[in-house]
């Protein structure tokens, strides 16, 4: 709804709507309710929240517990679409949020502002016209001021008193009807989303054997493939490479979401003395290379062929004819294998890198190639569908 400099019609508007939208005073729309729950009609299951993503909400649904006071005379009552202003600043709202109260009768905190819209507005449409960050801010900065620890020092009278642009009732309901529709289908595909994401971990768990829940083979997994996993240890499949003396190679560097990259490709300038490249170790494709923040994920596989920090161990395959690379990536970035590895290092988290001999003793389940090749593909097909 971005309106003409010029003229204050929108951008894109339904079929058969004609003229300008009416510049006025949001209090044109909206008066100040000052009705409280005197006679304690309601209790503390009655409280509402706001929320920026779920708008006006059940306290106790939203967080869990109620945060009310002994006495809730004070609250003010709040009908069903009546329109709440919070003044708590937000970091994307930092002048407070406006919202419908699209659900039953209740009551709010005093700190609320809450007013009530008349024949000439459809108040659906006041939040969704106030849903755009920039549109809500800019609305709300000139009429709010802000106190000491940053509180919002500003009356519900003044809440209403700056300028809005409405379409005629009408033309209202068609865009919230629009709108809504759009939000029907997001919760719709947000549903279908979750259930791919369980479908998902349930392959996952199901195709992978898990080293601390024994057996030896996985509880799901292709036609004809009938052999018992192998039990080994990482030193077994693993050993390090030591390779230095190629200042003419890329420098490239560990990433976490994309392995090894190239430095140059990171996308800010690094530092570095040039003199020093030439101690820098090599890293080939197919390779592992240990590093630093190793809690988050620490060992980054390689695609390409550089140079990386001498503080990095390089690690590769002893026997690469009975293993894939990309398989065992997907197994040392698992959440399941952090969690082991945080077992057999101590201080990780303090931003130690693992050393080799810390990784060696660990034990992995250990497929054929043929099978590792298989899984791996399952892994990135769940996450290209649904990541």
């Amino acid at each position: 709804m971005n309106m003409d400099k010029m003229k204050k019609v929108p951008d894109i508007r339904f079929k058969g709507y004609e003229g300008e939208w009416n510049e006025t005073p949001l209090c044109e729309y909206l008066c100040v309710s000052n009705e409280k729950n005197a006679s304690c009609v309601y209790n503390k299951y009655d409280i509402y929240s706001v929320s920026r993503e779920y708008g006006v909400i059940n306290q106790i649904e939203y967080q869990g517990k109620s945060f009310a006071g002994a006495s809730l005379t004070g609250y003010g009552i709040v009908h069903t679409w009546d329109v709440v202003y919070t003044k708590s600043p937000l970091k994307q709202q930092p002048y407070g949020i406006i919202k419908t109260n699209k659900t039953k009768n209740g009551i709010v905190s005093a700190l609320y502002g809450i007013f009530t819209p008349n024949e000439k507005v459809d108040s659906n449409f006041v939040q969704t016209y106030f849903e755009l960050d920039q549109r809500l801010n800019n609305y709300l900065r000139p009429l709010v001021n802000k106190g000491a620890k940053n509180t919002l020092l500003i009356s519900d009278e003044d809440a209403i008193k700056g300028n809005v642009v409405f379409p005629q009732k009408e033309e209202q309901e068609k865009i919230v009807k629009m709108f809504n529709s759009l939000d029907y289908l997001i919760r719709k595909l947000e549903q279908k989303l979750e259930k791919l994401r369980n479908i998902k971990q349930s392959l996952l768990n199901q195709m992978f054997i898990n080293i601390n829940m024994g057996g030896y083979v996985p509880l799901i997994r292709y036609k004809n493939q009938t052999y018992h996993w192998n039990e080994m240890s990482a030193e077994e499949i693993f050993h390090t490479y030591y390779d230095k003396n190629h200042p003419d190679l890329p420098v490239v560097s560990a990433s976490q979401e994309y392995g090894m990259v190239f430095r140059d490709d990171v996308g800010f300038d690094v530092q570095h003395d040039k003199a020093n490249e030439v101690g820098y170790k090599r890293v080939l494709p197919g390779q592992f290379v240990i590093h630093l923040r190793s809690f988050q994920g620490g060992f980054a596989y390689s695609e390409v062929e550089g140079i990386t920090s001498p503080a990095y161990t390089i690690i590769e395959f002893k026997d690469k004819s009975q293993n894939d690379g990309l398989y065992w990536k997907y197994v040392l970035s698992s959440k399941e294998f952090i969690k082991r590895l945080e077992t057999v290092t101590y201080g990780i988290r303090d931003g130690r890198s693992i050393s080799f001999e810390d990784f060696a003793e660990l034990k992995f389940m250990v497929p054929q190639k043929e099978e590792q090749k298989q899984n791996w593909k399952v892994v990135i097909v769940c996450r290209l569908q649904f990541p």
